[in-house]
């Protein structure tokens, strides 16, 4: 495993990194966590694919590390990081993704926290800590439908109808959906809503 790890942090060409990522992720090994984080702060967005694949793949054992390493400095690599713990699911994530849904000045990653709110594994979590968990997401996700881009409302209407699985918060949200027909300008969200409400 260290001869994998070894070989990313060597790489002197995007060619080889990308081969490397490949060969570390392909160990499937919990250990390479840390190095397939770390790739995603390469600028080399190939490996970093692969590296968030692998990490997905890894599933819940990389939550803690990847919440620990976000990097809030570095755009790109904090952008593989959300995607990469909303595709996880994992409802440990909550309150980053919640942070990012609202307030990230990049419109790609608030996008892809918010459709990750919708999809989180709630069944991970003790009855009444899930409850209190859905209720915060269902606020954000209610808030975020007022935003002013039109792409955000649209991940917002994307979240609410993963969300709406949950039967106890299908009646606000398809009363959201409801008005949403009736207010929203954007004919692209007005499509999207009519799909979720009628399904």
């Amino acid at each position: 495993m260290d001869e994998l790890i070894r070989a990313v942090t060597v790489a002197e060409t995007p060619s080889q990194l990308v081969t490397a990522v490949k060969n570390l992720a392909a160990a499937k090994d919990p250990s390479a966590i840390p190095a397939l984080i770390a790739v995603f702060g390469y600028n080399n967005p190939e490996a970093a694919i692969v590296a968030a694949a692998a990490l997905t793949e890894l599933g819940q054992i990389a939550v803690p590390q990847l919440l620990e390493q976000i990097d809030d400095y570095n755009y790109g690599a904090r952008a593989y990081s959300i995607r990469t713990i909303a595709a996880i699911a994992d409802p440990r994530a909550l309150d980053i993704l919640i942070s990012t849904a609202k307030t990230d000045f990049a419109p790609s990653v608030r996008r892809a926290a918010i459709k990750g709110l919708g999809n989180l594994h709630w069944h991970q979590l003790e009855i009444s800590e899930a409850e209190t968990a859905i209720n915060r997401v269902l606020e954000a996700l209610l808030l975020i439908c007022e935003d002013t881009d039109w792409s955000i409302r649209y991940a917002a209407v994307v979240g609410l109808q993963a969300l709406a699985k949950v039967a106890i918060v299908q009646p606000p949200i398809l009363a959201k959906f409801q008005l949403m027909l009736t207010n929203e300008t954007e004919k692209a969200v007005r499509a999207r809503v009519q799909l979720a409400y009628s399904q």
